[in-house]
């Protein structure tokens, strides 16, 4: 097992992939980060967006999240002459509200849908997608129902079905006032605390009905739809994600790519942002 310097563990690792040419002309705009929105399925989408390189990334945030709070460190400093890189609001966080947020059962699917077609609307032919937590399994769904569309998938602290151990774990975070000051802070500037608090509650009870359903399955049949190369991240400390989850991925998209970080906790991209920053710019290029 080969460890790098923040104490990444590597395995299950296919021979390198040769880089694919570029997919055409992206939009320029240097190495400012221009904030804009766009009607997308019937509501307005905000959207991040920087870098000039020709190879489209999009970036999708974990729960209650958006490109402003989760996506910092990519955002600034993943390479901007190689990439073009999108960090989207989904419908009802961040600056795409209204709608106000909802947990139908089909809210991951309608995320994907809505990722997807935001990234046409702005004319991206191809693209590689980023997804973190509630991001990473909206990433997987587009991957499995939009092959011809998505380049590359890095996902990290997702997951592909509910488990009661992951009830328990939801359900000790829906109380608000008990997450860290840290965490906490930049949501409830964003949101205000009743609408913080609200979703934060509406997300666990739509999640959390998943483990109702057989086997828990959120999306689970669709990983051997995933095409594309796929590198999965996780961190050996995540206290949301139990790392079964991310073997489970790994063991269901044929010649994905696992990576363990043993210091790693959810949120392992901005706590190790520039390694990995560095392993995800190694892997998409």
């Amino acid at each position: 097992m080969a460890r790098r310097s923040a104490g990444w563990a590597l395995r299950a690792l296919p021979p390198l992939l040769q880089p694919l040419p570029p997919r055409g002309p992206a939009a320029s705009y240097g190495t400012s980060i221009t904030s804009a929105k766009i009607h997308v399925n019937g509501v307005h989408l905000h959207y991040q967006q920087t870098g000039e390189g020709s190879h489209a990334v999009l970036l999708l945030p974990g729960m209650l999240g958006s490109g402003q709070t989760d996506f910092g460190p990519q955002l600034k400093s993943m390479n901007k002459q190689l990439f073009t890189i999108v960090a989207w609001d989904p419908r009802g966080y961040g600056q795409s509200i209204p709608p106000l947020r909802d947990f139908p059962p089909d809210f991951f699917e309608r995320d994907a849908k809505d990722a997807v077609d935001l990234m046409q609307a702005l004319k991206f032919k191809k693209f590689s997608l980023l997804g973190w937590s509630d991001g990473g399994i909206t990433a997987l769904i587009a991957a499995a129902k939009y092959p011809t569309l998505i380049h590359k998938l890095v996902v990290w602290g997702a997951n592909t079905s509910v488990t009661q151990e992951d009830v328990r774990i939801y359900n000790g975070i829906r109380d608000v006032s008990k997450w860290s000051e840290k965490v906490k802070k930049p949501l409830e500037d964003m949101y205000g605390h009743k609408y913080f608090a609200r979703t934060c509650e509406a997300w666990v009870d739509g999640i959390s009905r998943f483990a109702e359903k057989s086997g828990g399955n959120i999306c689970q049949e669709l990983l051997p739809d995933i095409k594309c190369p796929t590198f999965i991240i996780h961190g050996e400390k995540d206290p949301l994600v139990p790392q079964a989850h991310a073997e489970y991925i790994h063991k269901h998209i044929k010649g994905s790519q696992l990576l363990l970080m043993p210091e790693g906790k959810h949120n392992l991209h901005l706590r190790f942002a520039e390694d990995f920053n560095r392993q995800v710019e190694d892997f998409l290029r």
